[in-house]
C-alpha cells in the first residue's frame, strides 16, 4: 500500500508539471504588427553605436587577405615596422613553432612526436606564395591545420604573415641582397 501511496504522489508531481507555459509563451513573429511599441512594429531597432556582428569591415583585405575578387592579397595592408615583427615572432613562437618549428622548416616538436608534418615555409611554392595565403591559412587552416581565428586576432595574423616573410628571406638571402654597407662588413668577416 505504501509504494502505491508514492507512486501516486510521483505521478501526480508529473503530471502537474507538464504545463505548456514556456513552450506556449505570448511572442511576436519578426516584422509582424504590435500594439505594444508605439511605432506599431514588434521589431526593435538596434541601440545607438552598436554594430552587427561581422558588418562593421570597411577594409575587407585586412580581415580576410583577399581583395575584391577573391584573389589573394599581395601586399600586407599594414606598415612594416620592427615592432610589428617582434609582435609576429612572439605570436609565431606562441602558436606556430610547436608544429612549423622555430626556423618554419616543419619539424615542430608535435612532428617529432607523430603528427603530419607540414609544408616547410622555404618551399619554393610558399616563398612565391602570396602574403595573403599565409594569413588566409592562419585564419581559416589548411590540411590538417585548424583555424586560428578564434584565438588570434587579425593583426597579429598579419604579423605572424610578416615574421613568416622574415623567416623566408633570413634562409635564402644573397650577398645581392644586402645594402652596400652592410655587405661590406659581411666581406670583411669572411
Amino acid at each position: 500500500m505504501r509504494h502505491v501511496f508514492f507512486l501516486l504522489v510521483f505521478l501526480s508531481a508529473g503530471l502537474i508539471s507538464c504545463r505548456q507555459d514556456m513552450y506556449n509563451q505570448p511572442r511576436t513573429k519578426p516584422y509582424s504588427a504590435s500594439e505594444f511599441f508605439r511605432d506599431g512594429t514588434s521589431a526593435r531597432p538596434l541601440p545607438p553605436h552598436t554594430v552587427e556582428y561581422h558588418a562593421a569591415r570597411e577594409n575587407e583585405a585586412y580581415y580576410t587577405g583577399l581583395t575584391s575578387g577573391d584573389v589573394l592579397v599581395a601586399r600586407m595592408p599594414l606598415d612594416l615596422t620592427p615592432q610589428l615583427l617582434e609582435r609576429g615572432r612572439e605570436q609565431f613562437n606562441i602558436y606556430c613553432t610547436v608544429c612549423h618549428g622555430a626556423a618554419g622548416e616543419g619539424d615542430g616538436e608535435v612532428v617529432r612526436r607523430g603528427f603530419p608534418a607540414p609544408p616547410s615555409y622555404h618551399t619554393e611554392r610558399l616563398r612565391n606564395a602570396p602574403i595573403g595565403h599565409l594569413y588566409d591559412v592562419i585564419t581559416n587552416g589548411y590540411g590538417v591545420m585548424y583555424s586560428y581565428a578564434a584565438r588570434v586576432e587579425p593583426q597579429d595574423r598579419w604579423a605572424i604573415a610578416a615574421y613568416i616573410r622574415a623567416l623566408q628571406l633570413s634562409q635564402h638571402a644573397s650577398p645581392e641582397d644586402f645594402p652596400p654597407n652592410e655587405k661590406r662588413k659581411l666581406e670583411e668577416t669572411q
